[in-house]
């Protein structure tokens, strides 16, 4: 689960930093310095997030993040909506088939290879 997490959580980071970039340079935020500050930390957070992922809060802390990035949504307009919308699909399903991957690794020893 920790590799699709992870995934997600970098690549989002890496989005909210571009989109961070468009909405202060196509004049969608009127105050550039703190969209900048607002994007930047929660960049770090989405990029810290992946450390906790071993961790048993470290899901809903990748969940918190995502409600944080559709919360941008309300400065940066409806595409900011769209992209969060999309990432908070990623990470059900990356925690979804992530859970089910670890059990079938657990089920089939830890050394064996999984079938197919």
């Amino acid at each position: 689960m920790r590799v699709l997490c992870s995934s997600v959580l970098a690549i989002e980071a890496i989005v909210v930093f571009l989109a961070t970039s468009l909405a202060t340079s196509n004049g969608s935020v009127s105050n550039t310095a703190l969209a900048w500050i607002v994007g930047l930390v929660l960049m770090v957070l989405l990029v810290l997030a992946i450390g906790t992922l071993g961790r048993r809060w470290g899901v809903a802390l990748g969940w918190v993040l995502q409600a944080l990035v559709l919360a941008t949504s309300i400065v940066v307009g409806w595409s900011m909506l769209i992209v969060g919308g999309v990432f908070v699909l990623l990470w059900f399903l990356a925690v979804r088939n992530g859970s089910r991957v670890d059990a079938l690794r657990s089920a089939a020893g830890d050394g064996e290879e999984l079938p197919g």
